[in-house]
């Protein structure tokens, strides 16, 4: 019996089976994790058992927990909330928690003063006020306040309004401001522009339309073309930001979509905010502590912790995969909104590229916040200066090869060799390579064929002959994406072409270990190093761009496949009608008429096309 669980074992038999949270703390106090779960005494006991079973981050939190407390509640969805509240406010190193989520900003409209203003807050209250968000960053709040600012002449000054000073400010000569100040709007036309203000910030732009067109044809029957042209203007506006926002397929629907992407010890979530079927906004969050995590669990951490503090939360929510706890999720949701919440998962349609467009946005913010990573230069050579020491490496690897291949079943097999100079992707010594040595699904062989390619140019220009720069240079490491039977072919190829001063490493994906030559056990790094992180990102570079390459090989090799089968289709009409109709989709959509016009083509092969295609 392990020591934890002896000697916890009389404690842990006294725990109820009842929902509730429980913490864990270190040999100082210091709390190390922040659970709940429907049955505690079974939930604890599991962390002190076999410990098999056991990813790296719970073995690790493990290993530290010096006691242990909990706290009965009366359901699932009570024990959610109580989590959230202490994990906002103890923040434990290995639980999942939005990044800085104590100060998540919020807009502010704030109905108990007379003339109301709009404005930026980090706390809520039930004070009779609007709010809206949270936002992720103050600059997020900044950029909707912006655009309010030009689209709803609110006051933006925190004077006392008496509606007698003698003149107004700026704002009002510049269309900003309806200057209450100065009496030359009253309290009721104010209040319609905060009316407005709110519907905006709700999504229902169409209602702010709606209203502008009535008030416009108002003054302009009344003869007052000044405002009748005020009020037009700020309608073109709203109309322009209105196109903008509409979503195909949406109806007038509210909708929240989420997605995110993974990155170790950070996850980015993306969110967008469809109201009465507009994308109304859009913003994003950093999940911290997802090292270790699937993505439904980060996912469902996002839903219990955005969702605690969201301003509003809508009767439907896109997600691209399922969540753990959904079912307690969706029914604390509920009871949120006073409604019913469905979290749906679209398999096609409108709703499913929609979730498509979320989630690629998600990757890209993931890719652009590794970029901003690696432009750091002192973070660099830190990276650098860890990774000579964890692989024992001769000098500072300034440059950095990695190779990987890619194939679908042995057809069409490439590989892709990415650089890395100081810390940073050198694309233009980036290169790839279509093997020719066989046509087999044996990515051993592939391996072998590209280092002894690449490797022969190096060694021919040692002794003086005339290569490319990409090739003469010499790599501080060359990293295998792979296990140890790809680092041996590495090996093999070094000692047949005699290049003996190169240090050679490969990465294994599941575990992100790695294997040095004549090392018995792979190097295990620190998930939050910086080495290791610079490791992935060369990885995940050679991937990309191998990966690219192979798609591209296989659209063409699929266009050549559709159209070779055609008779009296040659090269040379094969390329007319690609680049006449962009694709073999677009051949199969064009009508006989549209394909006979085609430069070279008769009426017949037109025919023949179609037939076939």
């Amino acid at each position: 019996m392990p020591a934890k669980t002896r000697t916890f074992s009389t404690r842990l038999a006294a725990v109820p089976q009842q929902p509730g949270v429980y913490i864990h703390r270190d040999a100082d106090g210091k709390v190390l994790y922040i659970g709940k779960s429907a049955a505690l005494r079974n939930r604890l006991r599991s962390y002190f058992g076999s410990k098999k079973n056991l990813d790296a981050k719970t073995f690790e939190l493990v290993s530290r927990i010096d006691d242990f407390e909990y706290i009965v509640t009366e359901s699932e969805q009570e024990a959610l909330l109580l989590e959230n509240s202490l994990i906002k406010e103890h923040r434990p190193k290995y639980n999942i928690r939005l990044k800085d989520d104590k100060t998540y900003p919020y807009i502010k409209v704030d109905l108990a003063e007379e003339f109301p203003r709009v404005y930026i807050t980090r706390r809520t209250a039930a004070d009779g006020a609007r709010y809206f968000g949270p936002f992720a960053s103050a600059g997020s709040v900044r950029k909707t306040l912006d655009l309010l600012k030009r689209l709803f002449p609110y006051r933006s000054c925190t004077k006392v309004i008496t509606g007698t000073d003698d003149r107004p400010c700026l704002e009002y000569h510049i269309k900003r401001c309806v200057a209450p100040c100065t009496g030359y709007a009253s309290k009721i036309d104010y209040a319609e522009v905060i009316g407005q203000v709110v519907l905006f910030l709700e999504g229902n732009t169409r209602e702010v339309v709606s209203g502008l067109e009535s008030a416009m044809r108002e003054a302009s029957d009344s003869l007052e073309f000044e405002r009748a042209g005020a009020l037009r203007d700020r309608l073109k506006a709203i109309e322009r930001v209105y196109e903008g926002q509409k979503v195909v397929g949406m109806g007038r629907e509210d909708l929240d979509v989420i997605s995110a992407a993974y990155g170790g010890e950070e996850a980015w979530v993306e969110i967008f905010f469809v109201r009465h079927g507009n994308l109304v906004g859009r913003d994003h969050f950093i999940m911290t502590g997802t090292r270790d995590e699937p993505g439904e669990e980060i996912l469902a951490r996002f839903f219990e912790q955005f969702y605690s503090s969201a301003s509003h939360v809508p009767r439907r929510i896109l997600i691209p995969e399922k969540i753990r706890r959904g079912e307690v999720i969706g029914k604390w949701l509920e009871s949120r909104r006073d409604g019913p919440v469905e979290i749906a998962i679209p398999q096609r349609g409108p709703k499913r590229r929609l979730v498509k467009m979320v989630s690629d946005n998600a990757i890209q913010g993931l890719e652009q916040l590794k970029l901003k990573w690696i432009s750091d230069t002192t973070r660099m050579e830190t990276a650098m200066s860890e990774l000579q020491e964890e692989l024992s490496l001769p000098r500072l690897p300034h440059r950095i090869e990695c190779y990987d291949v890619s194939h679908i079943q042995g057809t069409n097999t490439v590989a892709s060799m990415a650089v890395f100079q100081d810390g940073k992707p050198l694309t233009s010594d980036y290169r790839r390579f279509k093997i020719k040595s066989h046509d087999r699904n044996d990515d051993f062989a592939s391996m072998r064929e590209v280092l002894t390619r690449r490797f022969k140019r190096l060694k021919n220009a040692r002794e003086g002959g005339d290569e490319k720069a990409s090739f003469a240079a010499t790599p501080d490491l060359v990293l295998i994406d792979g296990g140890k039977g790809q680092l041996t072919q590495a090996v093999e190829v070094m000692l047949f072409l005699g290049l003996q001063d190169i240090s050679l490493a490969s990465i294994a994906k599941r575990e992100e270990e790695i294997f040095l030559p004549d090392a018995a056990e792979p190097v295990i790094m620190p998930r939050n190093s910086q080495a290791l992180f610079l490791l992935q990102r060369a990885r995940d570079e050679a991937h990309r761009f191998a990966i690219t390459f192979h798609r591209n090989l296989r659209g063409k090799a699929s266009v050549r496949s559709a159209l070779d089968s055609v008779p009296g289709i040659g090269p040379k009409r094969r390329r007319t009608l690609i680049r006449t109709f962009g694709s073999v989709k677009g051949i199969r959509e064009a009508t006989e008429e549209q394909i006979a016009a085609a430069p070279g083509m008769t009426a017949k092969v037109a025919r023949q096309i179609k037939d076939h295609l």
